[in-house]
């Protein structure tokens, strides 16, 4: 943790660390307070000195969580050469949610978006605006690519984009209800196909 932070945005962070794979884990719905100062030993009192209630810090571990997947991705995407190989970085990425890697509980868009959708409008709207940065980024890539003569100048990037989301999210949500990673990697296999695709 931080030790530049105040004791109060410490506490604050140790609360949303601590109880990040639990809303991942159970949803907003299913996470209870009682849950929170179990998982923390703090007292509610404490909890709500810090945050104004639960939905605030399932927002703040939604950003939490969803920042562990940015951040590995950034990273990645960084170290690869060609816009091919940085729009392949999703596919690996995703794939590790399968094998166990971080975050607990699976990908938090999925977890969120499919529990908020008609019950919690702050969290869909979280989970709303990730999908369309991950889009953006995505259709960015692709353009990259277009300019660099790597893909297709008739590529839909829009299109692409939600595809592969729609595809890697579906492909989480079998793999999850099945309890079987192979069945992701057979979607994963129909998200390198449409990279591919584009090549010129």
């Amino acid at each position: 943790m931080d030790n530049t932070l105040s004791k109060a945005e410490r506490t604050r962070q140790f609360i949303i660390e601590t109880t990040a794979s639990i809303f991942n884990t159970k949803g907003y719905e299913g996470t209870s307070m009682s849950d929170i100062t179990e998982a923390t030993g703090l007292t509610k009192g404490s909890i709500y000195g810090n945050f104004e209630n639960k939905e605030e810090v399932a927002l703040a571990v939604f950003d939490y969580n969803y920042g562990k997947i940015s951040t590995d991705i950034r990273q990645r995407i960084e170290k690869a050469k060609t816009f091919h190989d940085k729009l392949m970085v999703y596919a690996a990425v995703y794939h590790s949610f399968t094998r166990g890697v971080f975050p607990v509980g699976g990908c938090p868009i999925l977890n969120t978006a499919i529990e908020a959708d008609d019950t919690n409008p702050a969290l869909k709207e979280r989970a709303a605006k990730a999908v369309l940065r991950w889009k953006d980024s995505i259709a960015g890539l692709i353009q990259g690519g277009i300019d660099s003569g790597e893909f297709r100048s008739d590529a839909d990037q829009n299109q692409v984009a939600l595809s592969i989301i729609a595809l890697i999210e579906g492909g989480i949500m079998i793999a999850k209800i099945t309890d079987s990673p192979a069945n992701f990697d057979e979607v994963l296999k129909t998200v390198e196909m449409i990279i591919n695709q584009i090549k010129t």
